[in-house]
């Protein structure tokens, strides 16, 4: 469904240098600190930014040479972006049914009265969760074949992010060849939504996983300085110095909780996994 090509991109300081890809059916999570480049690619993927080299391929086809209706089968949630705070949730109804020929009028008035939203209400006057909702249900409601959303759970409480969540959740039930493109710096959020994830650091991809095989898989070694000089560290992909001995970060657990069953061996989340990939030096 969606594939970038060694996309290459400078700014003063900066050098975005990298290459992704998320097929039909399949929900891809993006991760990295702020500044790592999620935003930047995001841009480029929606031609807001233009790449100095690689390419974005779309449904089989080059960005480039996308046509408006082409287009039309992307939906976005953009951190930095919203409505006119002037406008009411009626104004957008409009709007998008202007500027899409496969609005789904129907479905957005009902998702609206069921999130709550008033058609009435002005935009300046809605909660954060609730502007969140109506950038999430405008980018589905046109019945969009890829959604690419940035941040669209950024400043929510759990509540919040677990009805925006539920909105992607059944949008891929009702569309199950669309995709998802989406960043998140809480991890909770990708770890139960996402089918696989990519981290960013510094401009450029540094780990590509399945969800499940990240979670089941990798995990933390705490362990003592005796203990991490004998220690064979062939499946170790980060390693951390502590006080009381090393931090290390593997993705095989069964391998090391069979050969060290007296060593402390835990189950990494994604937050402990972007710690130690970029605090961590590599074996």
């Amino acid at each position: 469904m969606i594939e970038v090509k060694n996309i290459i991109k400078h700014y003063p300081g900066f050098e975005l240098n990298c290459s992704l890809k998320s097929e039909s059916g399949r929900i891809t999570g993006v991760i990295g600190q702020n500044g790592a480049g999620k935003s930047t690619l995001f841009r480029i993927i929606l031609s807001l930014a233009k790449a100095e080299e690689g390419t974005v391929v779309i449904d089989g086809q080059d960005i480039r040479t996308m046509r408006d209706q082409d287009r039309e089968k992307i939906g976005t949630v953009m951190a930095d972006s919203t409505f006119s705070g002037y406008l009411t949730i009626d104004d957008v109804r409009i709007l998008l049914k202007q500027f899409y020929p496969t609005f789904d009028e129907g479905f957005f008035v009902t998702k609206c009265r069921e999130s709550g939203l008033n058609p009435k209400a002005k935009i300046n006057d809605l909660s954060t969760g609730m502007k969140a909702k109506l950038k999430v249900l405008s980018a589905i409601s046109h019945k969009a074949d890829l959604l690419v959303l940035d941040e669209p759970t950024a400043g929510l409480d759990v509540i919040a992010r677990d009805d925006v969540l539920d909105l992607l959740r059944d949008y891929m039930e009702q569309n199950p060849d669309a995709c998802i493109l989406i960043s998140s710096h809480i991890s909770s959020d990708l770890e139960n939504l996402c089918d696989d994830i990519y981290m960013i650091h510094n401009g450029k991809i540094v780990l590509h996983e399945d969800t499940d095989r990240l979670l089941s898989d990798y995990c933390m070694i705490k362990a003592d300085q005796e203990t991490f000089e004998k220690m064979d560290k062939q499946y170790l992909l980060k390693v951390k110095k502590e006080p009381w001995g090393y931090q290390c970060l593997s993705n095989e657990r069964a391998f090391y909780q069979e050969n060290y069953p007296d060593t402390v061996i835990e189950k990494t989340g994604i937050d402990e996994l972007m710690l130690l990939m970029i605090k961590g030096e590599t074996v």
